[in-house]
């Protein structure tokens, strides 16, 4: 069975998107401020929906799409919630 260019394409970009969860992982552990963690998580959410979104081509079933904007617009709120916080929260104390 020959892949198609399609097929190929989305297995390069599944590489690429499992290499920049990785080093979002890295960032994720070994970030020094509670921003850096923050915006690294949201990262990984993006990369997972990046990931849903590709295997919903791949495999032809766009119901996947839905599950990938609930994560988007949930992460979207964690975020602000987060950014909300550290806005108020003085850290330094």
């Amino acid at each position: 069975m020959s892949e198609t260019l399609l097929e190929y394409t989305i297995h390069g970009m599944f590489a690429l998107c499992a290499l920049a969860l990785a080093l979002s992982l890295l960032r994720l552990f070994l970030g020094p401020t509670l921003a850096d963690r923050v915006v690294a998580l949201d990262m990984i959410v993006i990369l997972c929906v990046a990931i849903i979104a590709l295997d919903a081509i791949l495999i032809g079933q766009l119901h996947f799409l839905r599950v990938g904007i609930a994560m988007a617009l949930v992460a979207f709120l964690g975020t602000v919630a987060l950014a909300f916080y550290l806005g108020k929260v003085d850290l330094d104390e």
